[in-house]
Formats: structure tokens, C-alpha cells, sequence
């Protein structure tokens, strides 16, 4: 069935990737509801007492407070980047314009030929660079990150720069989900108390494959990252198997985004860097990371 669906997904890609955010959502959707039973008989009110005790128990912020402090950390983040601009070696008058964030592949482009000419001589600043804006990126959920994968791919040897966007990966994503636990987790609980609930239970029920299911999310487009990222702490997701699912399970798609950035100066979209080949390998991959899920329920179930 993922297999399928996964199929589905990145033929809409090919024809029409105006639809790509609305699809993720979509099928995403559609695979969760099949894979968890949201209405299980498990004791709601449980669920209930044990929300009601973390929200106690986790934090005292109120909400003010804790939006007073997201905010704060954002406008610290930016003061980082600026520091970071300003201690960049000097550049010339036409290179320096096109350093600043890529929002598109030919912004990548440039970025990237600026960024080559200084690599060798400032290697550490390039690297630097590079890791403090793709954590801030994934941290905020500001869109943009395929192009520093790509990028990294192009200034740096294969399995540096896989290594290096699977770390800033998770450590971004651990970010974007501490702040997430931080003001969005309130925020649910304030204004959807009975559907935060479920799918606490529904997080519960599948707590010994939670590394999996992380895995197999961000191995398969079905969802946004952004969406994983803040999602996650709100339905109960622990930190250690997301960050490290998301440490594994962004292994992949890096791999195809790296190789792509090695022929930067040839590709004219991002669905270049796609192939059917590399379609069916991130399948395979998907497929893996469910094997052992599956395993231990048949295993459950003959020893039940």
C-alpha cells in the first residue's frame, strides 16, 4: 500500500509540482489514518489525566510568555546571521549581492560560485556559514533547505556534505520541535483538547515503533518536514526517536539532493535532481524501515 501511494505521490510531481505541499498533506494524511486507529479502545479519559498532569508538571510558561520567548530566540537568530555576514571575508561588489539566503536553484547557483572561490582559503567560515543557516532554516520552518543540500553537494566531498545535512537536518528539526513543545503544544491543548488527546493515545499505541515511523515519514514525501517537525511534540512524539529518525530517515532524499548539487551548474529545477531510479530506491528504503515493525507484530501476535 506505501508503495503505492508513494508511487501516486511522485507522479503528481512529475506533472504538475504546483501541487506538491497539498499532496504531501493529503496522502500523508490518508497513510496515518490508515496505519493508526485513532479510536481504539484504549481509556480516554487516561489520555486525559496524563495530558493534564504534563501540562502541569512540563512547564509554567504561559502562553504570552512562551511566544515572548519564541520570538526572542528568532530575533537572536537573526543577530547570529548578521554577525556571521559581517565577519565573512570581504567580497567584491558583484559576488557580495548574491550572498544571501537561496530561495530558488538559481540563487543556489550563484551563491554557490561565490561561496567556491572563497572555500579553499576559508574553509571553516564556508562550512560554518552553510550549517548555521541550514539549522536556522529548519529550526523556524523557513522553506529553502533542498537548496543548501544541493549547494553542500557542490562545495563539499560526497560524504562530508551527506554527513553534514543529515547533522544540521536533526539538529534543526530538534529546534523547530522544542519550540514546538514550546508554544504550539499550548496551543492545541487550549484549542483542541479532545483531538490532542487522541492522538496522544494513537502515539501510545505505537510507542515501540516510533524510530521507524519517523524513519519512514522522512524517507517518503507524503509530508512536509516543516509539518513533521512541528507536529511531532505536539502528539507526543519523544526527542530522542524523532531526532535521531530524522538523523536516519533524511539520509536518502540527502543522498539524491548531494549528487544533484555535484552537477549544480546543469540543473534548471529541482526535479532534475529526480530520476526514476532514485524514486524506487527511496521506495526501497520506505519498504525497509517498516520490516521491522511488522516483524515484531507477527512475532507479538505468534507468541500471543
Amino acid at each position: 500500500m506505501a508503495l503505492r501511494l508513494n508511487a501516486i505521490y511522485w507522479l503528481m510531481i512529475l506533472t504538475d509540482e504546483s501541487l506538491i505541499y497539498e499532496s504531501r498533506i493529503a496522502v500523508g494524511a490518508a497513510w496515518f489514518v490508515e496505519n493508526v486507529d485513532l479510536h481504539d479502545d484504549l481509556d480516554l479519559e487516561s489520555i486525559n489525566m496524563e495530558t493534564k498532569s504534563e501540562k502541569t508538571s512540563s512547564s509554567n510558561l504561559s502562553t504570552s510568555t512562551a511566544l515572548v520567548l519564541v520570538v526572542f530566540i528568532f530575533l537572536s537568530s537573526l543577530l547570529a546571521l548578521a554577525l556571521l555576514y559581517r565577519q565573512f571575508p570581504e567580497l567584491e561588489e558583484h559576488e557580495r549581492q548574491h550572498l544571501h539566503l537561496p530561495w530558488d536553484l538559481e540563487d543556489a547557483k550563484q551563491l554557490g560560485l561565490v561561496l567556491d572561490r572563497y572555500k579553499d582559503r576559508y574553509f571553516y567560515e564556508v562550512l560554518f556559514g552553510v550549517f548555521l543557516v541550514y539549522i536556522f532554516l529548519q529550526t523556524f520552518a523557513i522553506p529553502g533547505s533542498i537548496f543548501l543540500s544541493i549547494l553542500s553537494g557542490f562545495l563539499f566531498p560526497f560524504y562530508f556534505a551527506l554527513v553534514l545535512v543529515c547533522c544540521c537536518s536533526a539538529i534543526g528539526a530538534s529546534l523547530c520541535f522544542f519550540l514546538s513543545n514550546l508554544l504550539g503544544k499550548k496551543l492545541v491543548r487550549k484549542f483542541f483538547p479532545e483531538r490532542a488527546a487522541e492522538w496522544s493515545k494513537a502515539v501510545a499505541k505505537h510507542k515501540d515503533n516510533l524510530l521507524n515511523y519517523i524513519v519512514f515519514l522522512r524517507v517518503t514525501p507524503f509530508l512536509p518536514n516543516w509539518f513533521i517537525n512541528m507536529s511531532a511534540p505536539v502528539i507526543g512524539v519523544p526527542l530522542v526517536p524523532f531526532a535521531l529518525g530524522t538523523f536516519i530517515g533524511v539520509a536518502p532524499p540527502s543522498f539524491v539532493a548531494i549528487q544533484a548539487g555535484q552537477t549544480l551548474h546543469t540543473l534548471t529545477s529541482t526535479s532534475d535532481a529526480w530520476s526514476w531510479t532514485s524514486i524506487t530506491v527511496l521506495s526501497v528504503f520506505a519498504l525497509v524501515s517498516l520490516i521491522p515493525v511488522f516483524l515484531k507484530d507477527k512475532l507479538r501476535e505468534k507468541f500471543d
